[in-house]
């Protein structure tokens, strides 16, 4: 992933400790999220490697938030699908874009109902905009999964023609 060109460069230390070199201070990993709610921009980089290890940090500070006492938002069943979906071809060209539109979709739609309730204050308003959304990814669950399909057809199609040139050739001995 490419580095915004403003991006302040927090890097991790074999200590496992962060250092923030906009401040000149260290920083947790509590400190990056509220960073991230602020919309502030960061690369982590590995301090020995000059590896950019962001992605690792972020999906611990999620694993944190997760864990850390009664504000989990990903379900079992929805971390079962996730892990379930690792090594699928098909899901790896789709998945990431889909989550990635989902997620700024639910952004955008969370802050126009914020918006609406707080000119109003109709909360039945706000449960039908709510059910809206939802209904709003039904087809394009359905896309996903007919992509997903498409391709596990085109992988039998291609098993069927393997095994038909190796019947061939075991017909000619």
């Amino acid at each position: 992933m490419a580095k915004p060109v403003d991006a302040t460069i927090v890097k991790k230390y074999a200590n496992r400790r962060l250092y923030n070199t906009a401040t000149s201070s260290y920083v947790t990993l509590d400190d990056l999220a509220k960073m991230v709610r602020r919309k502030e921009e960061f690369s982590v980089l590995d301090a020995r490697t000059g590896e950019d290890i962001t992605q690792t940090v972020l999906t611990q500070i999620v694993f944190e938030q997760e864990t850390s006492g009664g504000n989990a938002m990903l379900s079992h069943d929805f971390l079962r699908r996730l892990i379930a979906a690792y090594g699928d071809r098909g899901n790896e060209l789709v998945l990431p874009a889909f989550l990635d539109h989902a997620m700024q979709a639910f952004t955008e739609q969370r802050s126009r109902l914020a918006e609406r309730a707080a000119e109003n204050g109709t909360a039945s308003e706000i449960e039908d905009e709510a059910r809206r959304t939802a209904e709003t990814f039904h087809p394009a669950f359905r896309a996903t999964r007919r992509q997903n399909r498409r391709a596990d057809l085109r992988d039998i199609e291609d098993l069927r023609a393997q095994f038909r040139t190796l019947q061939e050739r075991l017909d000619r001995l």
